[in-house]
Formats: C-alpha cells, structure tokens, sequence
C-alpha cells in the first residue's frame, strides 16, 4: 500500500469517519423520554456510524493499493461511494424525523455529508485531488548509476552527473510537460531526472499496447530515462518502463 497516492479528499473522507466515530459515544436522542447513544440503538449504529467508518476505508483502501479490488462485482472505492451516500441518507432521516435530535445526531450528520461530499467531490474537483503528503527528495537512487549510501548523486538527480546533456543545466517544462528550447544544448540531448506527477497517471508499455501496465501515484518519485515525443519514458520502483503520455504539471526533483 502507498500512502502517499492518497489526496485531500481523501484526507476529508478520514476526517468525516473520524467525526462519525466520535459521533456515535454522545447522545443520539435528547429529550424528556429518552437519551440514548447510538450505540444504545442497534439500527442507528449500524446504518450511519459503522457505514460510514467502512465506506472511510474501503474509500482509502483503495486509492493505496497499486491495483483496484472487487467486492460484489465492482471495485471496492465505488462500493464505499455508494455506502457513505446510504450513511448520509439515513443520517438525514434521523434528523428530520421527531425532533429530539442530540449532539451525536447533529454531529453524525454533519460527519455522514462531509463524508459522501468528500467521496463524491473528489474525483471532480481538482483542488480534493493533490496529494495529502508531499513527496520527499529522493535520497539514495540506484538506478543508471547510482552509489548506495552517496545521496544525492544519482543519475539525473540534481547536483549528480549529467551523461548524456548539458551540464548543471537542467531541462525546463511548460504547461505541457515538453522541453523548452535550450541555446546551449544541442536538439536531442536528453539528460533523465527525477519527477512526481500531480494526480494519479497511466503508465504505457513501449510496445504502444493500448491498456496501461502501471499507474503513477502522485508522492512518488519516478525517473525519467528517455523523451519520447511530446511524452517520457518512465522507470517505476520495480523496474518497469513505459511511456508517461500526459507529462502536464509534473514536478522535477
């Protein structure tokens, strides 16, 4: 799992079902007849505080693995999705309904909307979708030159040898993604650095195979080895290569 793929609205998500949690210990119903906790009312616990703490981390639990899970024939996020949306439903029926509504009610609901807004939002709004941790500077790269225990002095990293282009003169990138002309570099020069993408990007096989063989998580540092048009030919942790398409808003280490 890759803690660092996760987003600020993935960081709501986690704060919602914080909140539901907490929720659920203080008073669901306050008046002269009952004051009971939610977790005095079996339904109310279940249908609102437990869905919305599981929809959390199904929700989370994906965005971290590297590959998407099933549960009942569709993937894990989606089923979260629709749980934290049947939490926010009923939580909303709860308070509406008879008017005794107490702290834990009020502040369940709140939590239950934070939530599905959060799962709903997130893959629409851009703002939801940087990542929650930013990602740190490669301190010990291995490959295409590297020295373990020397940080810093990898190939392509900042301040490491420069084989293949200028020296101390590094590439810079526009809007999308592609080299801007360089007086002193002669055209093809290419010198591999370190980047991080901005959101969640498919990784292409060489062969120009139409599915994707990885995915680049934001928080991640990847190295670039080759350009390849408008696009870079991109080495994961693993050892795979591929071709990155859409280069727009990396950033370089």
């Amino acid at each position: 799992m890759n803690i660092r793929s996760l987003t600020r609205g993935d960081g709501v998500v986690i704060g919602a079902a914080v909140l539901l949690f907490i929720a659920s210990f203080l008073k669901f119903y306050d008046s002269a007849y009952s004051s009971s906790k939610a977790w005095d009312i079996l339904g109310v616990v279940m249908s609102i505080h437990l869905a919305g703490v599981i929809a959390a981390a199904l929700i989370v639990t994906a965005r971290a693995l590297p590959q998407p899970r099933k549960l009942a024939g569709l993937d894990i996020a989606q089923f979260g999705v629709a749980l934290a949306i049947f939490a926010a439903w009923t939580s909303l029926w709860y308070l509406i309904g008879d008017g005794t509504a107490g702290a834990g009610q009020i502040l369940g609901f709140i939590g239950a909307v934070a939530l599905a807004g959060a799962a709903v939002a997130t893959p629409l709004v851009p703002q939801l979708q940087p990542a929650l941790v930013g990602a740190p500077k490669p301190q010990t790269p291995q490959p295409y030159g590297g020295q373990p225990g020397a940080p810093g002095q990898g190939y392509g990293y900042p301040g490491g040898p420069q084989p293949y282009g200028t020296q101390g003169q590094p590439q810079q990138y526009g809007a999308q993604g592609q080299p801007a002309a360089d007086g002193n570099a002669p055209a093809g020069d290419f010198s591999p650095f370190w980047f991080a993408v901005p959101v969640a990007r498919p990784l292409f096989g060489e062969d120009g195979a139409p599915s994707p063989i990885a995915e680049l998580a934001p928080g991640t540092w990847y190295l670039a080895v080759e350009q390849r048009g408008a696009g870079l030919v991109a080495q994961t942790q693993d050892g795979r290569r591929g071709v990155l398409q859409d280069t727009s808003g990396i950033q370089r280490g």
